[in-house]
């Protein structure tokens, strides 16, 4: 790939990287991203993705900007109230880089359209607010062979993993069986969410996304990191794969895609094995 001399100086500090260089850098901008949420962690993730030259973005929500979401949800700005969150993301990623080709997936993402949605796209990274949506984007990426990045926050604490059971290694359902039952968890309207950790949280789901385009470092597949913004503490345990995991075990009993109930806002569940 022939770089351009705009795009040489807007990414010289990654292609000065022996890591990513120049064929790392050419990667990016070929690749495909699916992003699932233009929220709290979308947002983030968003912005590292279009700066970094990721060079065809998608981005699926239903929802419009409300004057609640810009406490966390920085890709929007307050002249957006009212608008598509997805329009407002696309505005926001070509401010900040023309390479990017931003797909627009407007509307509810379910069992019918999913698998058509994301199927051509290289890595799913999922920052939806809900466990309908989490269950359906994991079987979903499983169905069509997909990474999934996978990130949650709930109050003071976050989640990230990926999920690659393509490869033998666990999905989503090996360490999370079932939605828990409708109305146990709290939504972030009742409980609330710190918004500085959705950039924390975003912005690793980026990285994580990034690493596994360029194939380099040690990814999160097989693992959960756990961030405690309290107590400034991170964690990683072990995510093993279940033998007996509905999904995508040799005893899996789902073999098609369901939609769920529409139940809490955002995932918190306690993980206490370490490694």
């Amino acid at each position: 790939m022939n770089f351009t001399e705009e795009q040489i100086e807007r990414y010289s500090r990654h292609i000065i990287l022996p890591e990513v260089g120049g064929k790392g850098q050419a990667k990016l901008l070929e690749s495909k991203v699916f992003v699932l949420g233009a929220g709290g962690l979308g947002s983030p993730s968003l912005f590292y993705l279009a700066a970094a030259g990721v060079g065809t973005i998608g981005i699926a929500d239903d929802d419009a900007v409300d004057l609640s979401n810009l406490q966390r949800q920085i890709i929007h700005s307050e002249g957006d109230i009212g608008k598509s969150k997805v329009i407002s993301a696309r505005e926001s990623i070509n401010a900040i880089n023309p390479d990017v080709k931003v797909v627009e997936h407007e509307g509810r993402l379910t069992e019918d359209n999913i698998c058509e949605v994301i199927r051509d796209y290289d890595i799913l990274l999922d920052g939806s607010d809900n466990f309908p949506t989490r269950f359906l984007m994991n079987d979903a990426a499983f169905f069509e062979g997909k990474t999934l990045v996978s990130g949650s926050m709930f109050r003071f604490d976050g989640q990230v993993s990926v999920f690659k059971p393509h490869d033998g290694l666990p999905c989503y359902r090996c360490l999370y069986p079932e939605p828990p039952p409708k109305g146990m968890v709290p939504s972030c309207g009742e409980a609330g969410v710190l918004g500085a950790l959705a950039g924390v949280i975003g912005v690793l789901q980026a990285v994580e996304t990034i690493k596994e385009i360029l194939s380099i470092g040690d990814s999160l597949a097989g693992k959960l990191l756990i961030y405690d913004a309290l107590n400034s503490a991170f964690r990683k345990v072990k995510v093993m794969k279940d033998p007996e995991c509905a999904l995508c075990s040799d005893n899996a009993t789902i073999k098609e895609l369901t939609t769920y109930e529409q139940a809490a806002c955002e995932l918190r569940d306690s993980v206490t094995e370490g490694v």
